[in-house]
């Protein structure tokens, strides 16, 4: 059985201790792929770096986060755009709107959003959205490219069946992490109603850990107990959840090494 971890940041310091160990671990549960989204040029060499040591199964991307557009956001997406311009990632982002930290910059997080889904169009990579307390905001940006279907995921879907078909209606997979294990998530209710052909797995780690681990770090080899919730969501097999969901990820990023 072989899983795909859409999303997860390993190259953080969160992992400098046990890196190794935790690959491993992932491994031994079946997380066969990982796909690590960029941040800013603070991680970005470190991203790198773990990308090259394990470059069979982990496998980057180019972009700028919300939440790292600031004063100097022309000169960190000009950087971004250097790493795109390498040909190195399968994907663009992770990008989005974040309206939950700080508003100061929307403005800019919008403009660095489209500059970003634009390098998607162009190049024909998917697009990681990040949306925190930011759907209107970000379906506002997408209505500005009219019926242009996009190729990508919108990062931790946590909104609701309205939400999900509007992004599906775009182009969009959705990501569905360790949220959808929490006891009272209302996320079951809203995927049951979604094709698995729209779903892919993703950790966030160290972030957003599933029951039975939630609060501690989170890590890909938790990625199991998110397919197992969607298993019971859908009433599939486990297997089913795996082969889907890894089906997904791998003809959206495409990674050349597989």
């Amino acid at each position: 059985m072989i899983f795909s971890d859409t999303h997860t940041h390993i190259y953080l310091d969160a992992f400098d201790t046990d890196r190794a160990a935790m690959l491993q671990r992932a491994e031994a549960a079946g997380v066969k792929y990982l796909f690590l989204p960029d941040i800013d040029k603070k991680s970005r060499r470190k991203m790198l770096e773990v990308a090259a040591e394990h470059a069979a199964m982990c496998f980057p991307m180019a972009g700028l986060h919300p939440t790292s557009v600031g004063a100097d956001y022309r000169e960190q997406l000009a950087l971004s755009r250097d790493l795109l311009d390498t040909k190195t990632v399968v994907g663009i982002g992770e990008c989005g709107i974040d309206m939950y930290w700080d508003q100061t910059h929307v403005a800019a997080q919008k403009e660095v959003f489209v500059s970003q889904l634009e390098w998607s169009l162009e190049t024909g990579l998917p697009v990681s959205i990040h949306i925190r307390d930011a759907f209107n905001e970000v379906f506002e940006v997408l209505t500005q490219f009219g019926n242009t279907r996009f190729k990508g995921v919108f990062h931790c879907f946590t909104g609701g069946l309205e939400e999900a078909e509007r992004a599906i209606g775009y182009g969009f997979h959705l990501g569905i992490g360790g949220i959808i294990t929490f006891k009272k998530s209302p996320l079951p209710q809203v995927i049951k109603h979604i094709d698995p052909g729209h779903i892919v797995l993703e950790s966030d780690a160290p972030f957003l850990a599933p029951s039975p681990y939630r609060g501690k770090r989170n890590e890909p080899a938790w990625i199991p107990f998110v397919a197992e919730k969607l298993a019971e969501t859908w009433g599939v097999s486990l297997q089913n959840v795996a082969e889907a969901t890894t089906h997904n990820a791998l003809q959206l990023f495409k990674p050349e090494s597989i």
